[in-house]
């Protein structure tokens, strides 16, 4: 077997990132943080920067801020809020509680890892759109029948208030609609005719990233932390409270359906 990959990585540390020049500088993607970032660029502009090597617009920026704003909400009955509620209830720290529930929303069907599978439906339906009724009609034949199409439908409300917000944005940052954000709207439309089922907010993000040419890869990194706040909110909320203060059990509220009570025999 050859070793020579590993060998030319052993007695040094690598990055492509950037690093600290010890009573230099530090750099960030070829940036002075120092000279160059701090006060000049948002936050949210290094975030996408150190998640992608994507230097993008203030606009831009903070049009993805609005979308974290939009994904993270204090509410302990989302289930990975309920894990950073229950970490603060039961004395872990914040940071403890905050990314128990970050890791907890790195799931396939809600959460984070989502937008991957929206962009990667949204960029194929792109190709159909001149054929985009077709499309549509085989995805629904593959799914049984049923309009279970990434990006759309919501399981529990009918619709996704956040769609609009997101859109007056978008107008008002100057980003006008493109063709896939254009093929997701056709798809909306179709839905909502057969089955009166609407676009959720995965399937907008989806299409309007692929619109600004950000991979399925690099948007799921942008979002690692994505619902972090909310989190952080439901821990700090009950870590203030008394410990085993959320959601708490008696003996009798579990419904108990094994075998009957029996002696031990010692």
């Amino acid at each position: 077997m050859n070793y020579s990959y590993w060998d030319d990585q052993r007695g040094k540390i690598k990055s492509k990132k950037g690093g600290w020049r010890v009573g230099k500088k530090v750099e960030c993607h070829g940036l002075d943080l120092m000279e160059e970032v701090v006060g000049k660029l948002s936050y949210m502009q290094v975030v996408i920067l150190n998640a992608t090597g994507k230097l993008v617009s203030k606009e831009l920026a903070e049009w993805f801020e609005a979308v974290h704003i939009c994904l993270s909400w204090p509410d302990p009955r989302i289930w990975c809020n309920r894990i950073g509620a229950l970490g603060g209830a039961s004395g872990a720290s914040t940071v403890a509680s905050t990314c128990s529930g970050v890791m907890a929303a790195d799931s396939i069907s809600y959460g984070i890892r989502p937008i991957i599978q929206g962009m990667k439906f949204i960029l194929k339906a792109g190709e159909f759109d001149a054929d985009i009724e077709d499309f549509v009609a085989n995805e629904i034949k593959n799914k049984g029948g049923k309009p279970h199409l990434m990006g759309y439908a919501r399981p529990v409300a009918n619709g996704d208030e956040r769609i609009s917000v997101l859109e007056r944005l978008s107008k008002k940052l100057g980003f006008t609609r493109g063709r896939y954000l254009d093929t997701a709207f056709k798809i909306e439309s179709i839905l909502d005719r057969d089955f009166s089922e609407s676009m959720n907010l995965n399937g907008y993000v989806s299409a309007f990233l692929s619109d600004q040419c950000f991979t399925p890869k690099e948007s799921y990194r942008v979002f690692s932390v994505v619902l972090s706040s909310g989190v952080a909110a439901c821990s700090v909320d009950y870590s203030d409270r008394e410990k085993g203060s959320f959601a708490p059990l008696r003996v009798e509220d579990i419904a108990y359906s094994g075998s009957a009570k029996r002696e031990v025999i010692v």
